[in-house]
Formats: C-alpha cells, structure tokens, sequence
C-alpha cells in the first residue's frame, strides 16, 4: 500500500531467500535511501545505456536523436540518484542506419543477456571491488595479496 510498506516486505523477502546480492533487470521504480543504503554496495542494476550517457527512459530513442554512433549497455552498483553508482562493466552496440529505436533496443537486450552475467561472475567473486565509489577489478582474487607481498 506505501513505498515503505512495498520496501520492507521485499527485504523481508531478500532476507527470507538468504541472498547475498539483489540484481536489477527492468525494476522500474525508485528505492528510498534506506533501501538503498541497506543493500549498499550489494546491489546490481543493468542499465540500456553506455552510462553517464542517457540515463533515465527512453535511451534508444535518445540515442538515435542525438546521433550517437555507439550506444551499448552498463552494469552498475545502486545509488540513490537513478542510474549513477560505479560502474562494473559496459558492452558497446554500434549505431546502424536503419536503427529504429525498437531494431537498436534490441540489439542493445542481446548484449545484455551476455553482459549481466559476466559482470555479476566479477562482483560476486571479489575481483570487482568498490574502492572511493569506482570500481577495481583485480586479475584474480590472490592480486590484492600479491600487491603487498615483498618481491625480494
């Protein structure tokens, strides 16, 4: 019935389901802060933009006004402010000429069925890190050790 009431039965429900990582695919609605916060940093949303660029609705579309030549799609950490937060990955679709907003929407979704995936491979295990709001990806999860074990 309310935002919060809507709020507190999903995490009850992420809770319930004992899951470590939330990954939005076509969520269309905003999270309050609390929410936000809550899941900081545990949170994934794709995006059918190549972010900062187009953020918000009708991408495609957009796009194609503004005469761009590459669009593409990103996965990112959930912020408040919609589509910010770092970004973990980002696949590029070239612009056809005969793009419709529809024909270029489509392509963009394939390359988001492939890109999801990866992306979230990285976040969950461990080698796409949150470090001062961007992220590092490290070549494998013994880097980070390895960067300050003496070589002498």
């Amino acid at each position: 019935a309310t935002r919060t009431a809507f709020e507190a039965k999903l995490h009850t429900a992420i809770m319930d389901a004992r899951a470590d990582l939330i990954c939005n695919a076509g969520f269309m609605r905003m999270l309050t802060g609390g929410f936000v916060d809550r899941w900081r940093d545990r949170q994934l949303n794709i995006h059918p933009s190549l972010l900062p660029a187009f953020p918000g609705l009708d991408t495609h579309r957009r796009a194609l006004e503004e005469g761009v030549k590459i669009v593409g799609c990103t996965v990112h950490l959930v912020r408040l402010e919609m589509d910010t937060g770092p970004i973990i990955a980002q696949a590029a679709v070239p612009v056809l000429p005969a793009d419709t907003p529809e024909t270029l929407g489509r392509r963009v979704l394939a390359a988001e069925h492939l890109l999801y995936p990866h992306a979230l491979a990285l976040f969950a295990s461990g080698r796409a890190r949150v470090v001062n709001e961007t992220i590092q990806i490290l070549q494998s999860v013994n880097q980070e050790a390895a960067l300050f074990s003496p070589s002498f």
